[in-house]
């Protein structure tokens, strides 16, 4: 059975994700096989604290550990449980879930430690932990004998087109598996077109367990609503005895209608606020909608050009442009 992660890590078992991730840098980093060639003990290190990040970094396995119902390796703690006790093999039960690269771990898909090597060692993890990890599979010091954990199904890609309303809003999605099923899919604060959502254990049966469905959302276009970062932005048009006298003018939202105040003297271009109607921000809050004010003119009105008769404006609308 490996030793605790949290001594190997040096944490507490209180530690944050934010310290756990940082006690795994400076280890990682110490440690690499490509600072310690001459050193096999140090590769055996590498691994007993790569091995207990991937533990703490998952939230369901470190729970699982703390409730005392896996060990360190990840195996079950029962009696005659796949804890490593038969066979030989301690890779049975998720043990030591290596990252993929060419010449390295073999084993399942684990975390993705990628943006951690690359913070340390400026995107050369394939190539420096390859460097330090025995052909067969594993790091040389845990034997070569052991077979890989049976890998998982395939996964599955799907395109969810969502309407610009309800991406807006959030509003539930129901999606159709390739297996028949029915999933409700709540889409995430902050979503972007093109974002991609992971649903572990949705894709296709394997032999080490189901892959996971990869779905990409795609954002339908608005007849007027225009997305603007997390702001929506909207033409309104208004007369202009709308402009001119002020009014309360009905306006649409991604919620509904609402109604908008006009001051008096209003022009066109005037650039109005409404808070809290554009779409999520990845915190949680919204953002808003920026409504801008077009006075729409009647193409041909003669007892608007009676009323005029006689009338004209004597500023010069266009001396800020040097004109």
């Amino acid at each position: 059975m490996a030793a605790d992660p949290y001594s190997i890590l040096g944490v507490a078992r209180s530690a944050s994700e934010k310290e756990v991730k940082s006690a795994y840098r400076k280890l990682a980093k110490e440690l690499h096989p490509d600072h310690n060639k001459d050193n096999p003990k140090a590769s055996e290190r590498f691994a007993e604290v790569t091995n207990a990040y991937d533990l703490l970094s998952d939230k369901d396995k470190r729970a699982k550990f703390d409730r005392g119902e896996i060990d360190a390796d990840g195996n079950p703690t029962m009696p005659f449980g796949g804890g490593g006790g038969f066979g030989g093999s301690g890779f049975s039960g998720g043990g030591h879930r290596g990252f993929r690269h060419e010449g390295g771990f073999e084993g399942g898909e684990g975390p993705d430690l990628s943006d951690l090597f690359e913070g340390i060692f400026g995107g050369r993890a394939g190539a420096g932990a390859g460097a330090g990890m025995g052909g067969g599979g594993g790091f040389s010091g845990f034997g070569g004998g052991r077979r890989p954990p049976p890998p998982k199904g395939a996964n599955v890609a799907y395109r969810l087109q969502v309407p610009f309303v309800e991406a807006a809003t959030r509003a539930s999605q129901r999606i159709t598996l390739s297996s028949g099923s029915t999933i409700e899919l709540k889409l995430p604060a902050g979503v972007e077109n093109g974002q991609q959502m992971r649903l572990a254990g949705k894709g296709e049966a394997g032999p080490g367990g189901p892959g996971d469905a990869i779905i990409t959302i795609e954002i339908g276009p608005h007849p007027f609503f225009v997305r603007d970062g997390d702001n929506i932005r909207l033409d309104l048009p208004v007369t202009l005895d709308e402009a001119v006298n002020g009014a309360k003018v009905k306006v649409p939202t991604v919620d509904g209608a609402v109604m908008l105040t006009v001051a008096p003297g209003s022009s066109s271009g005037r650039t109005l606020r409404l808070k809290g109607k554009g779409f999520s921000r990845k915190e949680g809050e919204r953002g808003d909608q920026l409504v801008t004010l077009q006075i729409d003119l009647p193409a041909d009105d003669a007892d608007l050009k009676a009323r005029l008769e006689g009338w004209t404006d004597s500023r010069n609308p266009r001396a800020r442009l040097g004109l």
